[in-house]
């Protein structure tokens, strides 16, 4: 289901990858800290009119240290260091925390005391997006607005089923993303393989960890569900070990199931999707846009079907990002990737944090009975509107949405 990336593009990647995996350290977390403020003796003004404003009480200095000293003492503190803000007529103090307590446990006991004008925890501030360093290329975070969307829903707790290839587990960017991994392709040497760990690392890489990409649900769980082997020419599977990996995704009762993947009808196959949907998972799978409802397994009833490419105008599929992906690749390395086993990974991203979203507000027995697939905004051509979709869940306007977007999906009916 997938096609080869353009030479340029693999070329480009394979430097970039090279860049990323010599980040892989990451920075201890920074020690408990409190930032005391004191209000500022007043500035000493001169006669003969020479004062210039500069925060030049000497004395005034010395005796607010001394102060400083005798607060930091009584509350086991460290004094780390010390900042004049003569603009708000405070002077700042660093203090660290020696022992087990919280900043803001300590900060709470000295507001108050003599002297101090107030006391706080120190703060960490990020900016308002992701520091993985491949982020910026991923088509989602452009087209999906997805460092907006991550402001709203990450897919916590939520599971999808990756039913795939062997995916590697301890990729940077996977590592503490796999609930679960297991091999139902045993007559085939396991093996951390392409097509998988791209599926997974598009739906789930770990965000903000200095690596790699960001998943498009960043924060839910993997199953990891080898049924299909890879050879010299394709990613193939069996009835048997998709029949047997379905099984087990019902089983650990996912939220979402994922299908990268098409082949001829199978019965067995598609009961135990049937029955996955009945049980409420939504399944996602790769779709061909030049076969009836997209082949199988995307045709049977109740799949939400996607494509790689814009639709027909009225059809029943839906499309997503699938073309130049960037994607996590064995081993520890990350390349582009195209075709509609990538956008299906996009839309089983996306369902996560739309299951994210349900969790988190009361609905009515009704709404909740109403299939995932309901919530996906999409155009004529059946390109996945992220933002209206996310705003249509959460009801609020989340990056570029329109207002008839976020009114409740019964309304709309």
């Amino acid at each position: 289901m997938s096609r080869l990336p353009r030479a340029f593009a693999v070329a480009c990647l394979a430097l970039l990858s090279l860049f990323a995996s010599s980040s892989l350290a990451q920075a201890p977390g920074a020690p408990q800290q409190i930032l005391v403020m004191f209000s500022m003796p007043p500035a000493h003004f001169r006669a003969d009119g020479n004062y210039s404003g500069g925060y030049s009480n000497t004395a005034g200095r010395a005796a607010l240290r001394r102060v400083a000293n005798d607060l930091a003492h009584a509350h086991g503190l460290r004094i780390v260091s010390e900042w004049p803000m003569p603009v708000i007529g405070v002077d700042c103090y660093v203090m660290d925390v020696q022992d087990s307590r919280s900043a803001a446990e300590v900060a709470q006991r000295i507001n108050g005391q003599p002297h101090v004008a107030w006391a706080q925890p120190m703060n960490e501030f990020r900016a308002m997006g992701h520091d993985d360093p491949l982020f910026a290329l991923q088509p989602a975070a452009r087209e999906w607005h997805l460092a907006q969307l991550h402001e709203v829903a990450t897919g916590r707790g939520v599971r999808v089923a990756v039913i795939d290839s062997g995916v590697q587990a301890d990729h940077p960017d996977l590592a503490q993303q796999i609930e679960q991994r297991v091999d139902f392709a045993t007559d085939h040497a396991d093996a951390a393989e392409s097509h998988g760990t791209a599926v997974a690392g598009i739906i789930a890489a770990r965000a903000d960890n200095h690596v790699g990409i960001a998943g498009v649900a960043p924060h839910a769980r993997v199953l990891a569900f080898r049924a299909c082997w890879e050879g010299a020419d394709a990613t193939r599977c069996r009835s048997l070990g998709l029949a047997l990996a379905l099984n087990a995704a019902i089983e650990r009762g996912a939220d979402i199931i994922n299908l990268s993947l098409g082949g001829p009808p199978d019965a067995l196959v598609q009961r135990l999707i049937e029955a996955a949907i009945a049980r409420g998972t939504a399944v996602v799978a790769a779709a061909r846009k030049e076969l009836a409802g997209g082949g199988f397994p995307a045709s049977v009833r109740g799949v939400i079907a996607v494509s790689d490419e814009p639709l027909p105008r009225g059809t029943a599929m839906r499309a997503a990002p699938g073309t130049d992906v960037l994607a996590t690749l064995p081993v520890s390395r990350w390349g582009a990737v195209s075709g509609s086993s990538y956008a299906a990974a996009h839309v089983s991203g996306l369902l996560a944090l739309l299951v994210e979203l349900r969790s988190r507000r009361p609905l009515p027995a009704s709404t909740l009975r109403t299939p995932l697939a309901a919530e996906l905004a999409a155009g004529d051509d059946g390109r996945i509107d992220a933002c209206a979709s996310i705003a249509r869940a959460a009801h609020s306007c989340t990056c570029a949405c329109d207002t008839i977007a976020v009114m409740p999906s019964d309304t709309r009916r």
